[in-house]
């Protein structure tokens, strides 16, 4: 396992990656010498330095943008060969840079990725199941938390790990015959290091609620420095799902984990690309804004843009820009909620345009302004903080950097109407406060692409 922004994620993917850009290069070189294979002087004209890599450099980003769009790197997701063949050939549906080299030789670059890409996961499955033997972890513990920790990697078909089983803390409240969601027990605290020893454990998960006097901290200290990971329950849990598990955690594991480093070297960076790409997303959203703005007001009564109160940076307060997608009365009756799945107060044009996050366009304002950034956690109405605030712990962390247009909560969880909603979202949210750089930012602003274009996770 290999951890990217402090996830999980599987060797293969990225090797896959790697070896599949690659091969894009190789196919845009074989399709030029089969277009023009009775003409080696149009060849030499056309492959010459540095336009050729410029232009093969682009082609690979798009082809491999469209990958990831179609999941071709989940590997999670894709289970079986015909699955793999059906996304590919939804991703290839998409590519369109045929203009940079050619509609012919574009054709026949198409025709050979596909080819190149269908043969090296073939290829490279059967070499993976031989190279790569899966690395044993077994979860010290057997309760709540052992169980979830147990639930979230058998789920991880993609890290190529083996669960062996659980290690209870004492011996005389499991049966070693006992199995624990699948799994068995394989023995008690007190013999960690021949069982680790036995099993051959690469990974031991410490999952105990209560440690005091029962953590086997001389065997845990032992087979780390004999090279046996040794890793908290919190701490793998969150790059496993990529959010902070709050129903378990203490206090000390926000103080003592890595992470939730704020350089003001990143903050300026961040800030400067906020400024930037708002200014940018302004002007180049203008004619688009100007069509929603004219449907919004030919839909339904009420000015166009709708301004809201939220709270941002350190708790203040500020007006949030949006195009309108409600009733001018919305709330009249029964003053501030959450906006639910098919609400009823949403105009015509308002379900739309808040399916593909249109709504939201006005916003390139505040970002300019210095009240949001790019990627954050999203801005909450003050009556709602209040109320959020008593219910649930650590809400008010999400305060410490600016709101955001977009956000990690947005692109991994639904479209939240109920106070288990925000908490769910705080976990996320913290995880990127963890986690938070400039290239984190450029992931979410990618999945935040696929949002809109797919419509996914809108109300």
């Amino acid at each position: 396992m290999i951890r990217i922004f402090n996830q999980y994620v599987s060797p293969k993917s990225v090797l896959l990656m790697f070896t599949e850009s690659a091969l894009i290069a190789l196919a845009l070189l074989c399709a030029l010498r089969l277009r023009f294979w009775s003409n080696p002087d149009e060849i030499d004209a056309l492959i010459h330095f540095p336009d050729i890599a410029v232009q093969g450099l682009v082609i690979i980003i798009t082809i491999q943008l469209c990958f990831y769009y179609s999941d071709l790197y989940n590997l999670n997701v894709l289970r079986g060969r015909s699955e793999q063949l059906i996304s590919l050939g939804q991703s290839l549906y998409y590519i369109f840079p045929g203009l940079l080299i050619g509609r012919g030789t574009f054709l026949i670059s198409v025709l050979l990725v596909g080819a190149f890409v269908t043969l090296n996961r073939v290829a490279l499955d059967h070499a993976w199941q031989v190279a790569a033997p899966k690395q044993n972890i077994v979860i010290l513990g057997t309760r709540e938390m052992a169980l979830n920790v147990a639930r979230e990697l058998t789920a991880r078909d993609d890290l190529n790990i083996s669960l062996v089983g659980f290690i209870d803390a004492k011996s005389d409240e499991l049966s070693p015959a006992e199995k624990l969601f699948g799994h068995p027990v394989i023995g008690v605290a007190e013999d960690l290091e021949r069982l680790a020893l036995e099993y051959r454990v690469a990974r031991i998960v410490v999952a105990m609620e209560d440690r005091r006097g029962r953590m086997p901290v001389q065997q845990l200290v032992r087979l780390r420095v004999q090279g046996v990971r040794v890793e908290d329950a919190h701490s793998i849990m969150s790059s496993l799902t990529g959010r902070i598990w709050l129903e378990s955690i203490h206090p000390s594991w926000f103080v003592f984990s890595d992470g939730f480093h704020r350089s003001q070297l990143n903050l300026a960076v961040k800030r400067a690309l906020d400024l930037s790409f708002g200014i940018f997303g302004l002007v180049l959203s203008l004619p688009l804004m100007a069509l929603v703005a004219i449907a919004v007001k030919l839909d339904s009564k009420g000015p166009a843009i709708f301004r809201q109160e939220r709270v941002g940076l350190g708790g203040k307060t500020f007006e949030v820009l949006k195009f309108r997608s409600m009733r001018v009365d919305a709330e009249e009756a029964n003053g501030a909620q959450w906006a639910a799945k098919d609400d009823p107060r949403t105009t015509r044009v308002g379900r739309f345009i808040r399916k593909f996050r249109l709504d939201e366009l006005p916003q390139f304002i505040n970002v300019i302004r210095g009240e949001m950034s790019f990627v954050g956690p999203r801005p909450e109405r003050p009556i709602f903080v209040e109320q959020l605030r008593k219910d649930i712990s650590y809400y008010d962390e999400r305060h410490s950097v600016r709101p955001g247009l977009t956000g990690w909560a947005q692109v991994q969880y639904a479209y939240g109407a109920t106070v288990e909603d925000a908490y769910r979202k705080l976990e996320y949210d913290l995880f990127y406060l963890k986690n938070m750089s400039v290239f984190f930012d450029s992931v979410i602003v990618l999945k935040t692409i696929r949002t809109v274009l797919t419509g996914h996770g809108g109300r």
